[in-house]
């Protein structure tokens, strides 16, 4: 009784920290408590006088008898409802807010608007520098002091004490030889980070968030000054890694420090990180729970006839020895804390006992901290412990045919990906088809390059040299997994976007699979319960696929990008300047789970300058693909973009002036051979985007008739007083180049006589993306988001 009282104490807490995404989610929790006190309080009675009565007549009626019972008291329920409350509160109480003195206060203005003031930031370089996506230098920094530079005059008399993590980027020379601990000043300038403003697309505030960061600085020069090193746990991961590399080479070398330390705290090259997420083996690159289950069940295994010490302690001794490797960080402590929870519970015979030690490893790592509630790294640590736990082995056991070994090599990477996938589904919306087979077929690799990589660590710190040359042994094996993983990711589908599935479809995929690992009924029916769980994940894709009808203009910074879906045909204009595609585009469509676009209309609004359509054919194929035959020059882009239709079988197609693309409810022409002007009609609206126009142009445009009176338009934001003036749209939406800055520009008369007018007016600066249905109105997808979380 006292352990179930206790397991539904840790529940009620964990439960309290997951409430605080629902408005008074504390009360809800409380609330639950108090009913199921009421509700067990009956049965509770009845058991009691049950036992009472069976007790006397087996004792004949001696006094002092024990009673037991398998029910709680009703008071345990009350008071773990008012320990979710209490969760709720003490997480409101733990969340990151900026200090009295943060550099953050520092920034004026949530627009960023004094951007271009040069300051000094001095303070304590507190991570190992890393390579950007834009090729710059990235590390934290823990901020002392700030200095502003006013005309190249030098520092203000009056330096300020300041305190918060920044975090900074710089030209990836001046990177160069930083390390932890080291004192340095960078002159850039601050800015504060903005949220996502588009769906999909990564939530920069939140992350700095997360991570206790309030502000960042785009550094252009670093002074040092403290030249002398200190001595950390970065020169441990330093050594180990240079000894790697130094026979195995790039990225085989960099690859086998990864997965021993973490891709975290090796600077990887991109292409190899973005392969192994594409096809699902993002886990062999992280300190996280698949990499402890790995090391667990490779060793418990190995050590299956010896006694249950002998592989408790080996057992031990990995994950301490993984420890310090890969180094006292939050993700790797979680994992190795949730690894000792496996160790303990495989040591108890009971299956139920067996889940106790995680709940309480669990419980015990959110009392420290429990924003990880809302942690990937924690959740998936979790799951894979769990997946460990209750599933490996059952499905060892239905695998008897087969050789133990080749057994459990299948079914602890099999049991981390069941109880990981409906999680991941969730959050980003991607399906790696071949991923349980690679996973399958790779798991011996990744054991020996795992394994050999600890091995080569540990006597690299000894012997570098001896290091380095027990490294060189794991070059085929890291090769060959590199191939694998390259040829599943050439396959026809080897990575589907699919629509997110909802926070209630992953919960009932969780209850078939609590359900087939504890309910016999289910155990023996697991293949209905998966047939279930691929209907909960086809459902969204096939709602999309038929009804879905929406224009999304994407919140970009210069040239308009509109995505249109038609239950399941989708047409992208434009693509915007490069990182665009990789950033915006690309991430919205896998959140509506699109895996082709079936018509592209490219502009050409950016004049001289690249676009993202090559980033966008890297991961997605054009069935068909118009451009304005004013942009069909012989230059290496188009013949780029060409080739790579080519062999996705796409057409490239010119259009000249006034000729009309007709895509169903889609039509597309250009309108000026000079001017960037397109008109479309969507769902029997009439749309006019417009490039950077000129007052005087603007009127011979009208005098002329070259410009008819839109329902919708999309100008740039110095073009929208002489445009609206002009056209009276019904909507007009300005771009987001100028931001929130573009409409306090605005002469305040002229923008509050803008408002007054019939004219609906958005700023994708300060509103984000805007979507419009047959059904409904223009919303905004800021505005939106806010309202969904204003109670969070």
């Amino acid at each position: 009784m006292v352990q179930s009282s206790s397991v539904i104490i840790c529940l009620a807490y964990i439960l309290g920290l997951l409430f605080t995404a629902v408005p008074w989610g504390g009360i809800w929790v409380l609330m639950l408590g108090i009913l199921a006190a009421v509700l067990f309080r009956a049965i509770y009675i009845g058991l009691r006088k049950f036992a009472q009565k069976r007790e006397k007549s087996i004792n004949k009626g001696k006094a002092g008898a024990n009673v037991p019972l398998t029910t709680p008291h009703p008071r345990v329920w009350l008071i773990a409802g008012l320990v979710g409350l209490l969760a709720t509160l003490y997480f409101q109480l733990r969340v990151p807010e900026p200090g009295e003195k943060d550099i953050s206060h520092f920034v004026s203005g949530e627009d960023n608007s004094n951007q271009e003031q040069l300051v000094i930031v001095r303070g304590e370089v507190v991570s190992t520098p890393r390579l950007t996506r834009s090729q710059r230098g990235q590390f934290w920094l823990e901020a002392t002091q700030l200095d502003e530079v006013k005309n190249d005059k030098g520092p203000v008399s009056l330096p300020k004490g300041v305190t918060g993590k920044l975090y900074v980027t710089v030209p990836i020379l001046q990177a160069t030889g930083l390390y932890p601990s080291q004192e340095v000043a960078v002159t850039g300038m601050l800015y504060k980070p903005k949220a996502a403003s588009n769906p999909g697309a990564f939530d920069f505030q939140k992350y700095l968030k997360q991570e206790g960061t309030f502000a960042g600085l785009i550094g252009k020069q670093i002074n040092f000054i403290d030249e002398e090193k200190k001595w950390g746990w970065w020169q441990v991961r330093e050594t180990i890694i240079r000894s790697q590399v130094r026979w195995l080479g790039v990225p085989e070398g960099l690859l086998v420090s990864a997965m021993i330390l973490g891709s975290k705290a090796v600077d990887l090259p991109y292409d190899i990180r973005d392969l192994f997420v594409k096809v699902g083996l993002a886990h062999a690159l992280a300190a996280s729970g698949f990499q402890i289950s790995l090391i667990l069940g490779v060793i418990l295994q190995l050590t299956k006839r010896a006694k249950k010490a002998t592989q408790i302690i080996l057992g031990a001794l990995g994950l301490i020895t993984f420890l310090f490797l890969a180094g006292f960080q939050a993700a790797v402590l979680r994992a190795v804390i949730m690894g000792f929870a496996a160790l303990v519970g495989l040591a108890l015979e009971r299956k139920v006992q067996q889940l106790g030690p995680l709940l309480l490893a669990a419980t015990l790592l959110l009392l420290f901290n429990p924003l990880w509630i809302w942690d990937l790294g924690f959740k998936l640590s979790f799951l894979a412990t769990l997946g460990l736990i209750v599933t490996a082995r059952p499905i060892t056991q239905r695998l008897d045919w087969i050789p133990p070994a080749i057994a459990s090599l299948i079914s602890v990477p099999l049991a981390a990906t069941i109880w990981t996938m409906p999680l991941l589904l969730h959050i980003f919306s991607i399906v790696a088809l071949y991923s349980i087979p690679l996973n399958i077929i790779t798991t011996l690799l990744i054991s020996v390059v795992s394994i050999g990589s600890m091995i080569s660590s540990l006597v690299s710190l000894i012997v570098p040299d001896l290091g380095s040359t027990l490294a060189s042994f794991l070059y085929y094996p890291t090769h060959w997994l590199i191939q694998l993983a390259d040829f599943f990711a050439s396959l026809p589908g080897s990575s589907v976007a699919v629509v997110s599935i909802s926070t209630e479809q992953m919960l009932l995929i969780y209850g078939l699979i609590i359900s087939t690992s504890m309910v016999r009924w289910w155990q023996r029916r697991w293949w209905f319960a998966g047939l279930i769980a691929i209907v909960l994940v086809i459902t969204p894709v096939w709602h999309s696929a038929n009804d879905v009808l929406r224009i999304t203009l994407l919140a970009t910074d210069k040239e308009p990008v509109l995505v249109i879906q038609d239950k399941g045909q989708v047409t992208l204009i434009n693509s915007g300047d490069e990182g665009t595609g990789r950033f915006t585009i690309l991430p919205f469509l896998q959140q509506q789970g699109v895996n082709k676009i079936d018509w592209a209309v490219s502009s050409k609004f950016l004049a001289n300058e690249s676009d993202a359509w090559l980033e966008i054919l890297e991961s997605l194929p054009i069935n068909n693909f118009y451009a304005y035959a004013s942009q069909l020059e012989n230059n290496i882009e188009t013949q780029a973009i060409q080739e790579k239709l080519r062999k996705r079988q796409g057409i490239y197609q010119p259009l000249s002036l006034g000729q009309t693309v007709n895509n169903g409810p889609t039509t597309a022409q250009f309108v000026n051979d000079q001017l960037p002007i397109l008109r479309l009609q969507i769902f029997g609206q009439n749309w006019l985007l417009i490039g950077s126009l000129k007052s005087q142009q603007i009127e011979e445009l009208m005098k002329t008739g070259g410009l008819s009176s839109p329902e919708v338009l999309w100008c740039p934001s110095e073009s929208l007083q002489d445009l609206v003036l002009a056209l009276k749209p019904q909507v007009a939406i300005a771009n987001h180049s100028l931001g929130i800055r573009s409409a306090n520009n605005l002469d305040n008369k002229t923008l509050s006589a803008l408002s007054k007018g019939k004219t609906k007016l958005f700023f994708t600066g300060s509103d984000g993306a805007i979507q419009w249905t047959p059904s409904g109105d223009f919303e905004t997808f800021i505005q939106v988001t806010e309202n969904k979380y204003s109670s969070f």
